[in-house]
């Protein structure tokens, strides 16, 4: 097989919105195609960083060595499925959902007397498990989807309130093993249908 220069391709952001998010329940519709319409359940979250989405697949391994040194045995003992972007959006009612958990943000509409507000309560309530979509441009106009199944906040960096620099929350999903063993899917489509007969 030959070197082709059109497999090359950068990861760009959908212009509709690269990162989805919808709370787990029994009728949730979970994405099986590059880019099939989401239902209404998966919020976007907006704008993230310039430094786009990390997918880390690490893993562990051990070995077991015989007399005299010969590795005769390596194996796994784990792996890591995680994700980090930035998200920009912080005055976003679906992104303080997503951060501080729709327990604890209370939104209360405006009214002739008084402007919207927002009041978040920050808590040690673990995260909840949630389906995350990342939706991404390829070469040629070709969409790419990640679907994390069971995904969850694990970590969040500091957050840096500076007057010239954009307030945001930077976080690590991982994902956890669905039914099928798998802690994530990836789908793309690649250049045209063909034409019918």
């Amino acid at each position: 097989m030959s070197n082709t220069v059109t497999n090359v391709s950068t990861g760009k952001p959908k212009v509709s919105g690269s990162i989805h998010r919808a709370v787990r329940s029994e009728n949730l519709t979970i994405p099986t195609s590059a880019s099939d319409s989401l239902p209404s359940d998966y919020k976007c979250l907006g704008y993230i960083s310039e430094d786009g989405v990390t997918n880390d697949l690490s893993m562990e391994t051990d070995k077991v060595k015989a007399w005299g040194g010969d590795t005769v045995l390596v194996f796994q003992t784990d792996k890591n499925d995680t994700f980090k972007f930035k998200l920009l959006e912080t005055l976003s009612e679906d992104v303080l959902k997503a951060i501080f958990g729709a327990n604890n943000v209370t939104v209360t509409p405006a009214t002739t007397t008084a402007p919207k507000s927002i009041a978040i309560n920050v808590s040690s309530e673990e995260q909840e498990e949630a389906v995350w979509v990342i939706d991404m441009i390829m070469r040629g106009n070709n969409p790419k989807r990640i679907v994390i199944p069971y995904g969850k906040i694990t970590e969040m960096g500091e957050i840096t309130y500076k007057d010239d620099e954009a307030v945001g929350y930077d976080v690590t999903i991982t994902g956890a093993a669905d039914s099928s063993g798998n802690t994530h899917y990836e789908y793309m489509e690649i250049g045209e249908k063909l034409p019918s007969q």
